[in-house]
């Protein structure tokens, strides 16, 4: 079954430094043998070093007091529909 690796960016440079190091874990994984199984919500970086995404930042991104307010119930939704995910992946590493 192999290592599994789930890990959370919640915006831009999260994804560059989260797709640096899936492309990496996947790399070490490849050399040494072993399967390797990542799943993220981040984006387009991460997606492309070979993690599968569930849920995309820009989804999750809102700015400001405001924006926050307005949208309370998603972000409630978004941190249960994660952390459901999360038991039910049952990673061996949570990289946040």
């Amino acid at each position: 079954m192999g290592k599994r690796i789930y890990i959370i960016a919640g915006e831009a440079s999260g994804d560059l430094h989260g797709g640096n190091l899936v492309r990496e874990l996947f790399t070490q994984a490849t050399s040494s043998g072993e399967a390797l199984r990542i799943r993220a919500w981040g984006g387009d970086r991460m997606a492309a070093a070979g993690a599968e995404v569930v849920k995309h930042y820009r989804e999750l991104a809102f700015m400001g007091f405001t924006q926050v307010i307005m949208n309370l119930r998603t972000i409630l939704r978004n941190i249960e529909t994660c952390k459901k995910d999360i038991e039910a992946f049952k990673p061996d590493a949570l990289i946040l």
